[in-house]
């Protein structure tokens, strides 16, 4: 369960859930705010916490946190330009070389050395290392403008959820059931290990254990940014939120039986989202009870301070885009995919968390420009600006 801090002061935390290339959507989430803000200089977030792809915007974001709207424009033009080949391997050679691998390790025993994956994406590495400057972390932190800037990943051998962060030093480490948070200098592995979802992409090697994506034990994803000092948070989250009936749609029933594009979907969404949605229910319930403790007992520390939350999520189902844009997936992969049954608009749901293209990521950069925009009062508000 999540955790409140003890402070007065207002902390905001940005906290950027997992889900490959629906984290497109938050770069137009993020955009939308640094066109409302009067000082889009300034950073608003002095905690920023990410997940996955979601960890990669928030380094992103945390690097130039001394030149906040600069920050958000540099992720957006590498967001628009993006193709899957920057990445993970999708040529003819790449794709057929790993598919052996994985079908030799898996099935046969062959290379037990080398972590199982179905997509090499070992170009992802270069374009981190290209784009990313780790020392603007340390700069923002001592000029004041981050508070802390952290990324969860998951320990195979451990089985807990580690969350690595790099902030003030009177920030302590934190030790609770499966997830803990370790102080350190961050860097392109902790982001590899973060973002290497199971079996699709390999998992990566931190001192002496291998990890994997941080969303697989994450069960509170908003507990890392209030243990880093935040007292109120704003999600963005990377699903088709039921709050905003995209999940309920209906859709027509086949009466097939699931393709493995199906199976995976789901297993995805269940990894990034689920915990998600179940943490901020948690949370809500926590504030209610909150508030329902009288004033003089809450002022004498007898129960925890309400966290304000504020979430914004597509307004539109993820994988219903990324059927429209199926055809924008390399032809290696499309033929590798094929069979699995995700080139398919009801194998979508795998696709929308691996299409790298173009005309799926800036549809998605749009959608949340838009959503947050539609979100303008309460964006405002929670943020203390105020409108001219």
């Amino acid at each position: 369960m999540t955790e409140a801090v003890p402070t007065d002061s207002p902390v905001t935390g940005l906290i950027l859930s997992g889900g490959g290339a629906r984290a497109a959507y938050q770069v137009g989430v993020l955009a939308a705010i640094a066109d409302l803000l009067p000082n889009a200089a300034r950073n608003p977030f002095p905690v920023i916490v990410g997940t996955s792809a979601g960890a990669i915007n928030a380094v992103g974001l945390a690097c130039g946190a001394l030149h906040f709207g600069e920050a958000i424009r540099r992720l957006t033009q590498v967001w628009q330009g993006f193709h899957t080949a920057q990445v993970y391997r999708s040529d003819w050679a790449g794709v057929a070389r790993q598919s052996g691998r994985f079908i030799g390790q898996g099935l046969f025993g062959l290379g037990r050395s080398d972590p199982v994956a179905l997509l090499d994406n070992q170009p992802l590495r270069g374009l981190l290392e290209r784009e990313l400057d780790f020392s603007g972390i340390a700069a923002a932190v001592r000029m004041r403008q981050l508070r802390a800037v952290a990324v969860t990943a998951f320990g195979y051998e451990s089985g807990q959820a580690v969350t690595f962060y790099q902030g003030r030093a009177t920030i302590d480490p934190w030790f609770r059931h499966r997830r803990v948070g370790v102080p350190t200098r961050l860097g392109v592995p902790h982001l590899m290990a973060s973002s290497a979802i199971p079996l699709i992409f390999p998992a990566e090697k931190l001192q002496r254990e291998y990890f994997g994506d941080g969303a697989v034990r994450q069960s509170a994803p908003i507990s890392p940014a209030l243990h880093l000092g935040a007292n109120r948070v704003l999600v963005v989250g990377v699903s088709g939120n039921s709050r905003n009936g995209a999940d309920g749609a209906v859709r027509a029933r086949t009466g097939r039986p699931p393709t493995l594009a199906q199976i995976g979907g789901h297993m995805l969404n269940s990894t990034f989202v689920d915990n998600l949605e179940t943490d901020i229910e948690i949370l809500e319930r926590v504030n209610q009870m909150s508030l329902a403790i009288p004033q003089e007992r809450r002022s004498r520390g007898l129960g925890s301070k309400p966290v304000e939350v504020l979430i914004v999520s597509p307004s539109q189902p993820l994988d219903v885009i990324a059927a429209r844009h199926r055809r924008e997936m390399p032809r290696a992969l499309r033929l590798f995919l094929r069979g699995p049954g995700a080139t398919k608009a009801s194998g979508a749901g795998v696709l929308s968390y691996l299409l790298f293209e173009p005309g799926y990521c800036n549809e998605l950069i749009e959608l949340g420009y838009q959503d947050a925009m539609a979100r303008k009062s309460a964006l405002l508000d929670f943020l203390d600006v105020r409108e001219s």
